[in-house]
């Protein structure tokens, strides 16, 4: 069942995710995706999305692209608004109207396929963002760049920092064996001097950092 984060993670996520924004005008990106959990799929698979707080979702769709011929088999319709730590969960449905996946923002049924595979973030106006996943040699990749890997069973795909988009899946994404859906990575990235002398003070309290591989 979905669970409340701490008052204090939620606070140092905003403020840090607020900070990154300010410094980078902070896109939406997909962050993280786990498709393949080890057991029953439903209600445990998710699509992570990292962008500006505030940001409204309505009018967004996310696509499952089939790698074995590039048809769209399945259309998701976002909506909501991402929250002030900058990370929007979408969890899968159980099939009772309800997700397994921690800090869940919207439930809706994201069960993807297995790779090779793509996920596509768009708008009316095109594609925001792309994530493939697996080998293409004989497969149609509607990711960016060069595909990320097709990770283990259990495991995520998840941006090494969602505030830099090189939009080469290959080099952007990681597979992480603990996958953490509503968690803000803390890569460095440059930030005003004011702002990095208040996180310095606090980023020890609360590890929010995700685990790499």
């Amino acid at each position: 069942m979905n669970q409340p984060r701490s008052k204090v993670t939620r606070a140092l996520c905003a403020a840090m995710a607020m900070t990154a924004a300010s410094a980078t005008g902070a896109a939406t990106v997909i962050s993280e995706l786990l498709y393949d959990v080890d057991g029953p799929d439903a209600g445990q698979v998710f699509v992570e999305l990292y962008g500006t707080p505030g940001t409204v979702l309505d009018g967004l769709w996310i696509e499952g692209v089939n790698g074995t011929n590039g048809s769209v088999y399945k259309t998701v319709t976002l909506s909501g608004v991402i929250p002030v730590d900058g990370v929007f969960v979408i969890g899968d449905d159980d099939g009772s109207g309800i997700s397994q996946v921690p800090e869940t923002d919207l439930v809706a049924s994201i069960d993807f396929q297995n790779g090779p595979d793509s996920v596509v973030l768009r708008d009316a106006s095109g594609i925001i963002d792309a994530l493939g996943y697996g080998d293409f040699a004989l497969a149609v990749f509607a990711g960016e760049g060069s595909p990320a890997a097709d990770v283990n069973t259990g495991w995520s795909l998840a941006r090494v920092d969602p505030r830099l988009d090189t939009d080469d899946n290959g080099a952007d994404f990681q597979g992480l064996d603990i996958p953490t859906p509503g968690l803000v990575p803390t890569s460095p990235v440059p930030v005003p001097a004011a702002a990095w002398l208040f996180l310095s003070g606090i980023i020890g309290l609360v590890g929010v950092a995700r685990r790499k591989n």
